[in-house]
Parts: C-alpha cells; sequence; structure tokens
C-alpha cells in the first residue's frame, strides 16, 4: 500500500481540489458503463484514499468530517421537504410500516443466522441489532441524478427518512436484551427509554427551528438571502443536534418537514431549487471522503460471519418491505423493487458499532471489521443496484 501524503505532502485546499478533479473524472468515467455518478465518487475516493495510493490520509479526512456533516445535513433537509401532510394523507402508514418491518426483519434474520453459527447470544443480538440502518445518502443522490419519480422513489423517500428512527429503535431494543442476558450495563428501560428521547428530542427540537425559519422567509426574498438562509439554519441544526445529544438526521428532516408543510408551493419549489445549486460540490466531496475511508484491509478478516451479515441483511431488508407492501396493498412495483433500492449502510452502522464496541468491548473488533466490510461492499454496489431497480418500476425514463 503506498501512503503519498507522507512522500508528497500536500495541503487542505491542494487534497480538496484533487477530491473534486478526481471525483468528476471518475464520474464520468462510471457513466460509460452505466453507474450512478455516486459510484464514481466511492471509487476516486478508495483509489485517493490509505487503502490505495494513500494521497488522503487518515488525518486529513478527520480534519474534514465538517463536510460530511453538512453534506448529511443537506441530505436530511431535502428529505424533510418531501414530507408533506398531502403525501401521507394520500399514501397512508404504508411508509411506516414497510420502514418498520424491513428494519425488523433485517435484525431478526441476521440474529437468527449468527445464532445458531456463533453460538454466542450476545455477539449475535449486538452485530444483528446493527443491521437495521440504511444510509440515505446514496439513494437520493441517485434519485437526484436521474430525476427517479414515482411510487417506488416516494416510497422510497419515505422509508429512508424514518429509517433512522426505526433503526436506534431496533439497537436499543436488541443491545438491552444482550445487557440483560450478561446481567450488566444499563437496565432495559434505560437502553430503550434512551433513543426515544434521543428520536422524539431530536423532532421536537427540529421542528421548532423550522418554524424559526419561517419568520426571516417573509423578508427576504431574494436569492442570495434565501441561500444564506438555507446554509445558516442547516449549519444551526448541526450544531443543535450535536449539543443535545440528539440525531443530526430526524433533527434537520424535521427542520425541511415544516418547511415544506407551512410554506406555499412556489415558495418551497423556490428553496429546493436554490439548495440544489449549492449542494453538487459538497456532495462529491462527501461522497469521495466516504470512499476515502472504506478500508480494503478489513475484507480478509470477516469471515464466515461478514459474508452471513453482507448476504442475510440484504434477505431481510428485502423480506421485510416486500411484506410490509403486501400488508398495505401498495403497487406491486413497490413490493418488487423497494428492498433491493434499501441495500447502503455507512455513517450510523459505523457509529453503532462505535457504541456496541464501548458497551461489549469483547467483541468490539469482530463488530468493527464486519461493518467496515459491509459499509465497503454496500456502498460501491448500492447505488448501481437502485438505479437498476428504480428502471426496471419505469421510474427512470431513458436519457
Amino acid at each position: 500500500m503506498l501512503n503519498l501524503s507522507e512522500t508528497f505532502p500536500l495541503n487542505t485546499f491542494v487534497d480538496l481540489a484533487l477530491m473534486i478533479f478526481c471525483g468528476m473524472a471518475m464520474g464520468r468515467l462510471v457513466k460509460k458503463i452505466k453507474l450512478p455518478n455516486v459510484t464514481g465518487y466511492l471509487l476516486a475516493g478508495l483509489i485517493l484514499g490509505p487503502s490505495v495510493l494513500g494521497v488522503l490520509s487518515a488525518n486529513f479526512l478527520d480534519a474534514v468530517n465538517v463536510i460530511s456533516e453538512t453534506a448529511l445535513g443537506f441530505i436530511a433537509f431535502s428529505i424533510g421537504n418531501e414530507f408533506k401532510m398531502t403525501y401521507f394523507k394520500r399514501v397512508g402508514v404504508t411508509p411506516i410500516v414497510i420502514a418498520c418491518l424491513e428494519s425488523f426483519f433485517a435484525v431478526a434474520l441476521v440474529v437468527g443466522v449468527l445464532l445458531p453459527v456463533t453460538g454466542d447470544a450476545q455477539f449475535a443480538l449486538v452485530l444483528g441489532a446493527i443491521a437495521a440502518a440504511t444510509a440515505p445518502a446514496a439513494t437520493i443522490m441517485v434519485i437526484k441524478q436521474y430525476r427517479a419519480k414515482g411510487p417506488v422513489t416516494e416510497t422510497l423517500l419515505s422509508v429512508v427518512a424514518l429509517d433512522d428512527a426505526t433503526a436506534l429503535m431496533m439497537y436499543s431494543i436488541a443491545v438491552a436484551i444482550a445487557g440483560a442476558l450478561s446481567g450488566a450495563g444499563a437496565s432495559a428501560g434505560e437502553l430503550v427509554l434512551k433513543p426515544v428521547i434521543e428520536i422524539f428530542g431530536a423532532l421536537v427540537v427540529g421542528a421548532i427551528l423550522g418554524f424559526v425559519f419561517l419568520l426571516p422567509l417573509k423578508f427576504f426574498k431574494k436569492d442570495g438571502n434565501r441561500m444564506a438562509l438555507i446554509v445558516g439554519f442547516i449549519f444551526a441544526g448541526l450544531g443543535l443536534s450535536a449539543l443535545c445529544g440528539f440525531s443530526s438526521l430526524l433533527f434537520c428532516m424535521a427542520l425541511g418537514a415544516v418547511v415544506a408543510n407551512f410554506t406555499s408551493d412556489s415558495d418551497l419549489k423556490h428553496l429546493i431549487n436554490l439548495s440544489d445549486k449549492i449542494t453538487p460540490p459538497i456532495f462529491m466531496l462527501f461522497f469521495v471522503a466516504s470512499g476515502a475511508g472504506l478500508q480494503l484491509g478489513v475484507l480478509p478478516t470477516v469471515g464466515v460471519v461478514g459474508v452471513i451479515y453482507v448476504t442475510v441483511r440484504v434477505a431481510g431488508k428485502m423480506l421485510g418491505a416486500t411484506l410490509g407492501g403486501m400488508i398495505c396493498k401498495a403497487d406491486a412495483t413497490i413490493r418488487k423493487y423497494l428492498g433491493p433500492c434499501l441495500l447502503p449502510q455507512a455513517g450510523v452502522a459505523i457509529g453503532l458499532s462505535l457504541v456496541a464496541g464501548q458497551t461489549f468491548p469483547q467483541y468490539a473488533a469482530k463488530i468493527r471489521a464486519v461493518i467496515l466490510s459491509a459499509t465497503l461492499i454496500y456502498e460501491l454496489i448500492g447505488p448501481g443496484v437502485t438505479k437498476a431497480c428504480l428502471k426496471k418500476a419505469g421510474e427512470i425514463k431513458e436519457g
């Protein structure tokens, strides 16, 4: 493995420029083979990162983490913009049921298969608990790039938005059971109550910030001012969520949902267009940095447990999404194509793996290796699978 960051040390701005130029080049190359741009950005990061060329050091990636946080804030805000009450009046509880079931079956199947293979109930529960998490970023990028539109896309946006909440709940329940088996740590009630407070706290305080956002919106009409308001309030949302210990995704999603439901359609469309003008370089840097953080070296260490996790989690997501669609009598295309679109797994899963390692240090190394390997695989193949499914569903048009 090369380490060009030590041989030819560069400064932060040159590294950022390289990330953008390489991201653009790889995005264009993968487009030639009909893959989404986001796959190219991830590959560009992988090549520049510590696993291959080492142009981008681990210290540099830690230093520019603010870019990743900013990108996730904009992504969550854009998801919230889709959460209009008129939409939920039309589709009912379908996205909620699907989100709950795809999370539940991902956890249940991974735990159910790992338990007889490993013979360790605690380890199976802790690792299986992380299976519920889904990363929305790559999915949103594919939808935006191809301007996908239709029932699968609408439901997918809602499900990946709700997934952060369901993943935290599933994780807390599974870890509470694992803690009870060991007879150590916090009580099951405490472990379940904490994420409930985090989820509802993020939604309530995020919504309050959304109403505050509406006040200056009445007085600032020019594009430049409204761009500044969007950036300022997303930064405020990211900062407040960190101070309160809330999920930044849910916080900024609630902010976006309030804006969507309490502004006129013309104002909302204007804000979405302005946000879309700001975000392309931020998203590109985010995905290149995400690719640079992927570690090829962990792949040989995961063994049978890693293979089980990667494959069975997908089966659980697909089963849960299909079953949820059947229960709610959703369109056939939703039942068939939504599940495979839920492959990507990144930030939330890695964060939960770190928390799990602190709670159960005896499993920390193995859990981290499995989750990092799964992230590498899911992030590289997930965008292509999402594009293929949306195209088969007839929601991505030729050209």
